[in-house]
């Protein structure tokens, strides 16, 4: 008989798996993937994390968040058109002092762009908000202008990252970044978190050592082959429904790194992040979406400025330029 359960991630946020166009746990990534580096595949079990891990004094998580502001068009003098992204976006940390209890910003910054193909485009003046030009390479369909924003917002986490550790870092503070760690693999101890599984890179036996984990448990580590692949392991986090994928993160860290200090931080993410996972009641994307990750995006937004007031004024702006 088949089992069935509910996602506890409100299905407006889609699923804590995305199933989008055959992608999703089920769906094989094509990465060659090293699943021999802590343990022979064939020996795989879920693995406590409380074993001699100490949770560190700091931890620092970073996040980022975008608005389209507005689609544009230009028009050229040669007849031409291109399509236009008018987008806000800002990035913070917070700073968690576990060993006293506190948590605050650490840092936040605001950047807007304006992302075109246009050749003769520049900034962008809407009222006293100046949105940077960004030329985007290509034909710049409107389509894919949104995927631009991503390298200047990720530029904009490691300036606040660096920042934050600027001012404050005893070098043994936990970073962790929301999301693939991509090109911030360079800094320092640092993990990348993944909430929404889009690829299965485990066989079916494997994958079986993933659904079983309980909370606080994670997988050996292995090592996914790709440009931006590097050593990565699953945890489950606390507060689930019981559901195979359910409270189940991908973590990641720098392939620079030896397996011995993957290790390291697989196990320090197993005694750290679980104390961050949100409650259902509180967040509908429980438990992936870290406490801190939660209030941090919620500040951001704000900073964001009010949409429709940008909207206006970017609407005078261009109608000057006609």
């Amino acid at each position: 008989m088949t089992r069935m359960f509910v996602d506890a991630w409100d299905p407006s946020y889609g699923a804590s798996f995305e199933g989008d166009g055959g992608d999703g746990p089920a769906s094989p990534s094509s990465a060659q993937v090293e699943t021999d580096a802590e343990m022979p595949a064939a020996d795989w079990a879920p693995i406590d994390t409380g074993r001699g891990a100490r949770c560190p004094d700091v931890v620092l998580l970073v996040d980022g968040v975008r608005r389209n502001d507005a689609g544009l068009w230009t028009e050229e003098e040669d007849g031409n058109s291109y399509a236009g992204l008018a987008a806000s976006y800002a990035a913070g940390v917070v700073r968690c002092d576990l060993r006293n209890g506190v948590a605050e910003l650490a840092g936040a910054r605001v950047g807007r762009g304006l992302f075109t193909a246009s050749p003769s485009a520049g900034d962008l003046l809407a009222g006293s908000v100046r949105y940077e030009i960004h030329r985007v390479h290509g034909t710049g369909e409107a389509s894919k202008l949104p995927a631009a924003v991503q390298a200047p917002l990720t530029a904009l986490e490691i300036d606040v990252s660096a920042a934050a550790r600027e001012h404050g870092s005893d070098g043994s503070d936990l970073l962790v970044v929301d999301g693939p760690l991509r090109n911030r693999r360079q800094l320092p101890r640092t993990i990348g978190y993944v909430k929404t599984q889009q690829k299965q890179y485990l066989s079916a036996q494997l994958t079986l050592v993933v659904t079983g984990l309980r909370a606080g448990q994670r997988t050996p580590v292995f090592k996914i082959g790709t440009v931006w692949g590097g050593w990565s392991w699953y945890l489950r986090l606390p507060g689930t429904s019981g559901a195979p994928w359910a409270g189940i993160v991908r973590l990641e860290c720098s392939p620079d790194m030896t397996i011995e200090q993957a290790i390291e931080l697989a196990d320090l993410s197993g005694v750290t992040l679980p104390r961050f996972a949100s409650s259902a009641y509180k967040d509908p994307r429980a438990p992936q979406n870290l406490v801190p990750i939660a209030g941090l995006e919620r500040r951001l937004r704000g900073l964001l400025g009010d949409a429709r007031v940008l909207h206006r004024a970017l609407t005078f702006a261009t109608a000057r330029t006609r």
